[in-house]
């Protein structure tokens, strides 16, 4: 055996069964020894996407971290965004790269990147091995990194000569021990016990929930808890899912685009229950104003995240999924019933009213009637720019999954994502939904939906701008447009016939009931072009 060899029986005893790579000479050893094992290999168009994949294949799997390989020097490099975009959201991968000779290391050789220090400040942890015999533990030690605690992506190095050394016999490590590394995933039953005899003494709980509860796989948890006591809920734009989105103890999405009314609910309440979430900018762009006139409580499997932004009055370090199980056997009497009723009152009043187009479609209502049309556990896969706004404040998500991405906002994700998602997952309908800028980052990932015969279906917003950046222009700049025109677009009927994917062009609002019901009849790849108003803004 050979040490590319014990690297496919390592993620084999991991139980990966789908990867997702672009390969090369300093990779290559690695996929000789993948074509002969079990573990389907997925060959990407760009590196970028390659991650990306496998950060949808992580989401929807949520047991085995999704896995990327790649080669060494511009192969490592092009795979950092997607590194970049995981460990912003916390998303659990093992990602694979291929290195130089180690006797080479630091010459600056052919295709030589030391991608472990370039990393640095975007994985949980990196390995550079050095010795052939420290692969096993190094996988080990990789899966349960990434895996638990807080969540994230971890790179694994491995220069050519260790994949090609010989290896006389192969033993996987049972168990993970490392000294420095303990994560905290009970909570503290005193912290816990403030918690309930803070909610006891409320008038005006909130449940602020962000993507960590799904990450735990706590969302179940969560919503029988908020229901147990009549308690509202809101979330971050990670977190949209965590309860279905027409339940109606939910009041929508927190932030600068997100409802007016779930602003109001984080302003008024009196106890805010922080989960999951990092209390970040994007979500609350005053923090300190949070935690006036009310107690709050932050939740969070990382000790770091807790009063880096905002001071809870308590702080609860662990897993979400088991602080929910200890708070669901704590029983109080609360009636909240007053709370609910101001909080519906300001759901209708502050409901946006819709203007809808009539000329172009809709991008709003089309979301509403597209996800309302979608099957119950359906898994919604939202780019970057308008899109992604529009989406997250009309998406209908029931059973099923958003994913999106929020703390890097990486234009051209949601093709590469809804890929691994629907790998991850054959039985769930999976749609990419992007703008025709995005789109445009990734498009050359129809060549994999083909050869890989995925039914990956895909909505194209197409306004002939850089949607969200043209209405920044708009506001800011007087409309003064800069670099934003799209009008080089290509033909995606024409794109579309060339890689025998079939197409459908929407014009206006009159055409959509018909042309969703065709885009989701079949389990089979779509492309679908809707024409929106060049000046629509969120």
């Amino acid at each position: 055996m050979t040490g590319a060899d014990i690297m496919v029986k390592c993620l084999e005893k991991e139980g990966v069964k789908d990867i997702f790579g672009y390969p090369g000479v300093a990779i290559a050893p690695f996929y000789e020894s993948v074509r002969a094992s079990k573990i389907n290999a997925v060959l990407v168009r760009t590196e970028q996407s390659a991650a990306h994949a496998a950060s949808g294949y992580t989401r929807i799997n949520k047991e085995i971290p999704g896995v990327c390989a790649v080669t060494s020097g511009p192969g490592a490099t092009n795979l950092i965004t997607g590194i970049a975009t995981a460990f912003a959201d916390s998303i659990p991968l093992i990602c694979i790269t291929g290195q130089v000779k180690s006797e080479l290391m630091g010459g600056d050789v052919f295709q030589e990147a030391d991608i472990t220090g370039a990393c640095e400040s975007f994985v949980k942890y990196s390995y550079l091995i050095r010795d052939v015999d420290d692969i096993p533990r190094v996988f080990k030690e990789a899966f349960h990194v990434a895996n638990t605690g807080r969540k994230g992506p971890v790179l694994i190095d491995v220069p050519i000569d260790i994949q090609q050394a010989d290896v006389r016999r192969f033993n996987y490590p049972d168990e993970v021990n490392m000294r420095t590394y303990k994560p905290t995933v009970k909570g503290n039953m005193v912290q816990i016990n403030k918690v309930i005899s803070e909610l006891e003494k409320a008038k005006r709980p909130l449940i602020y929930a962000g993507g960590g509860v799904l990450l735990s796989d706590a969302g179940d948890k969560l919503e029988e808890f908020a229901a147990k006591h009549n308690i509202p809920v809101v979330s971050t734009m990670m977190g949209i899912g965590v309860i279905p989105t027409e339940h109606p103890l939910y009041f929508g999405m927190v932030g600068n685009n997100g409802k007016a009314y779930a602003n109001r609910a984080v302003a008024e309440c009196d106890v805010l229950i922080v989960v999951g979430a990092r209390v970040a900018d994007r979500a609350v762009n005053q923090p300190d104003l949070i935690t006036k006139d009310k107690v709050m409580i932050h939740i969070d499997v990382d000790p770091a995240e807790i009063g880096k932004n905002a001071g809870p009055s308590i702080p609860l370090v662990g897993d979400a999924s088991y602080i929910f199980d200890d708070l669901l056997v704590k029983d109080y009497e609360a009636d909240y019933g007053e709370w609910i009723e101001i909080l519906d009152g300001y759901r209708e009043r502050l409901r946006e009213k819709e203007k809808e187009s009539k000329d172009y479609v809709d991008a709003p209502a089309f979301i509403r009637a597209l996800s309302k049309s979608m099957k119950d556990d359906s898994v919604y896969v939202a780019d970057v720019g308008q899109n992604q706004m529009w989406s997250c404040a009309n998406v209908i998500i029931r059973d099923g999954r958003f994913l999106t991405t929020g703390g890097m906002g990486t234009m051209g994700y949601s093709i590469p994502a809804a890929m691994g998602a629907k790998l991850a997952d054959k039985s769930r309908q999976v749609v990419a939904v992007c703008g025709d800028g995005s789109f445009q980052m990734s498009m050359c990932e129809l060549a994999t939906i083909r050869q890989n015969k995925l039914p990956v279906k895909i909505i194209v917003f197409n306004n002939g701008y850089l949607g969200l950046v043209r209405q920044f222009q708009h506001f800011n700049y007087a409309g003064n447009y800069s670099v934003v025109d799209l009008s080089g677009n290509p033909d995606l009927e024409k794109l579309s016939s060339a890689y025998d994917i079939p197409f459908i062009r929407v014009h206006n609002n009159t055409e959509v009931d018909d042309a969703i019901k065709k885009f989701l009849k079949n389990d089979e790849a779509y492309l679908m072009e809707c024409i929106i108003d060049p000046m629509a803004v969120v």
